[in-house]
């Protein structure tokens, strides 16, 4: 007699029925390279475990790092102008592209 199989466990996805039935899982479609996902699958196939568990435990770990510029990266450094309207007429067409000329 065969050994019993189990089947794989659904994914923990809560469920909340105060305003219904309102499922916190999702599927969605995500274009990956070709190259990447077979190598996945097989990483998967040889763990013997889905490939949802598979990428889902990678986009954790690559979510859990610290954020760049918080472990002393370079950091963006913001350029602030002071800002406001021309010293001219904004309406006026002529004046406005004086004052431009005269600004290069």
């Amino acid at each position: 007699m065969p050994a019993a199989t189990t089947a794989p466990a659904a994914p923990k996805c809560l469920t909340a029925h105060k305003y219904g039935n309102t499922v916190r899982c999702m599927k969605t479609t995500v274009d990956l390279p070709e190259e990447l996902l077979i190598e996945a699958k097989k990483r998967a196939a040889e763990q013997r475990r889905p490939l949802r568990e598979l990428l889902t435990e990678g986009l954790r770990a690559v979510l859990e790092r610290p954020r760049r510029g918080t472990d002393g990266k370079k950091r963006i450094r913001w350029v602030t102008v002071r800002g406001g309207l021309p010293p001219v007429d904004i309406e006026s067409r002529a004046e406005m592209h004086e004052w431009l000329r005269k600004q290069r």
